[in-house]
């Protein structure tokens, strides 16, 4: 099991990042726009620079929903393989089964 103060951290950085997807994108546009003066792009560059660094959806991680741990992390389930493990041998998942030879 995570810390509950890094699994916490986690759902703060997600707030962050859909507080301020809108103003980002905007930002991002107006910098990248080629037909735009040079200052007016410099200065969303240091509007977008202003914003918190954990509203970027870079820094987000994946966690398991489960345990939160962050490693070997299934997409698809939102679980991680430990838990997966877990699930499947409890039979919690359909047609999932533990293999043995």
């Amino acid at each position: 099991m995570a810390k509950k103060a890094m699994i916490e951290r986690e759902k703060k950085r997600e707030r962050l990042v859909a507080k301020y997807a809108a103003k980002r994108a905007e930002l991002k546009e107006i910098a990248a726009d080629e037909s735009k003066p040079m200052e007016e792009r410099f200065k969303a560059r240091l509007k977008l620079a202003k914003l918190p660094r954990n509203s970027s959806a870079t820094r987000l991680h994946n966690r398991c929903q489960l345990t939160g741990r962050p490693h070997a992390y299934y997409r698809k389930l939102k679980v991680s393989r430990i838990a997966l493990r877990e699930l499947g041998s409890a039979g919690q998942i359909p047609g999932m089964v533990k293999s043995s030879w």
